[in-house]
C-alpha cells in the first residue's frame, strides 16, 4: 500500500528549494520510487505550480542524482528530468532530502537529450562555494547520467513504466 512521503530538494548548503508530496510506491534494485499525481503542488520559495501529468521520481540507493519520469501525456513537460544532487538522505520513512547542484540531464518529449543549467553550476560553484569533491562528483554524475540516458541504460530504459502503472492503481 503506497504511503505519503515528502521530497525536499535544497540548494547548497541547505536553503529551501523545491518541495512536493508524493506516494512511496516501493523499492527495487534502482532505488525508491515515489509517485506524483497530476495536479500535485510543487513549490519553491519563489514560485509554485501543479504537476501537469502523473510522474514518478526515482531516489537511487546511493548516487548523485534524482530522476523524474513522466507518463506519455500531451501536457508532460519532458520524458525524463534528472536533477544532479548529492546522495539523498532519508529522515525516517516520510521525508527524503537532497541538495540540488544545478546541473540537469533532460530527455525532451521529442527524444532530444541535453544538459541544462551548466551556467548556473559554474556560477554557484564560486558564489556558493561548492567544495571541490562536490564539484567533481556533480560533474562525474552528470556525465554518467547523460551517457545512460542517451544509451537507454537502466534505469533510463523504461523501468519506470511499471511504477507509473502502480501509481495509477493506487
Amino acid at each position: 500500500m503506497p504511503r505519503p512521503v515528502r521530497v525536499e530538494c535544497r540548494k547548497w548548503p541547505d536553503d529551501p528549494h523545491w518541495e512536493f508530496d508524493g506516494l512511496l510506491l516501493g523499492i527495487d534494485g534502482h532505488g525508491t520510487w515515489i509517485g506524483v499525481t497530476e495536479g500535485t503542488l510543487l513549490a519553491s520559495p519563489t514560485r509554485a505550480f501543479q504537476a501537469a501529468a502523473d510522474h514518478v521520481t526515482l531516489v537511487p540507493h546511493d548516487a548523485w542524482w534524482l530522476a523524474t519520469f513522466y507518463v506519455d501525456h500531451p501536457r508532460r513537460p519532458f520524458d525524463t528530468y534528472v536533477d544532479i544532487t548529492n546522495p539523498a538522505v532519508w529522515h525516517g520513512e516520510g521525508l527524503v532530502r537532497a541538495v540540488d547542484l544545478d546541473l540537469d540531464v533532460i530527455k525532451g518529449t521529442t527524444g532530444r537529450v541535453w544538459v541544462d543549467d551548466e551556467d548556473e553550476f559554474a556560477q554557484h560553484r564560486v558564489s556558493l562555494g561548492y567544495p571541490e569533491y562536490v564539484i567533481e562528483q556533480a560533474v562525474a554524475s552528470c556525465e554518467d547520467v547523460l551517457a545512460a540516458v542517451e544509451a537507454g541504460k537502466a534505469p533510463f530504459d523504461g523501468s519506470h513504466r511499471d511504477w507509473i502503472a502502480r501509481l495509477r492503481k493506487s
